[in-house]
C-alpha cells in the first residue's frame, strides 16, 4: 500500500463507520432495539475491515520507485553534523 493507499483507507474508514452509526443509531432508535443498533454497528465495522484493511489494488496506484542497493552505496546520504549551542552564564545577559 502506497501513501496515496493509506490516505484513501484511512479517508474511507471514517466515512464508512461515521455513516454506519449514524444508519445503526437511525434504525435502532425508529425500531427501539439496542441489540439491533448494535447488529447493525457490528456489520457495518467488519464490512469497513474487509475494504479498507486488505492491500486492494485501488491502494496501490502510486507505487514508490525505491533506490538499487549498489546505487545506494555508491551515493550514500551525507551525515548531519550537530553544532552544539554556547551555554551563556547569566553574568553575561546582564
Amino acid at each position: 500500500m502506497d501513501w496515496q493507499g493509506q490516505k484513501l483507507s484511512e479517508q474511507l474508514m471514517q466515512i464508512m463507520l461515521v455513516a454506519s452509526a449514524l444508519i445503526a443509531f437511525a434504525v435502532g432508535y425508529v425500531i427501539g432495539s439496542f441489540r439491533l443498533m448494535l447488529l447493525i454497528y457490528l456489520g457495518g465495522v467488519i464490512l469497513t475491515t474487509l475494504i479498507t484493511v486488505p492491500n486492494w489494488p485501488i491502494f496501490n496506484r502510486h507505487p514508490l520507485k525505491w533506490l538499487e542497493s549498489e546505487e545506494a552505496e555508491r551515493n550514500p546520504k551525507p551525515l548531519q553534523t550537530v553544532i552544539p549551542k554556547k551555554k551563556t552564564s547569566k553574568a553575561h545577559q546582564k
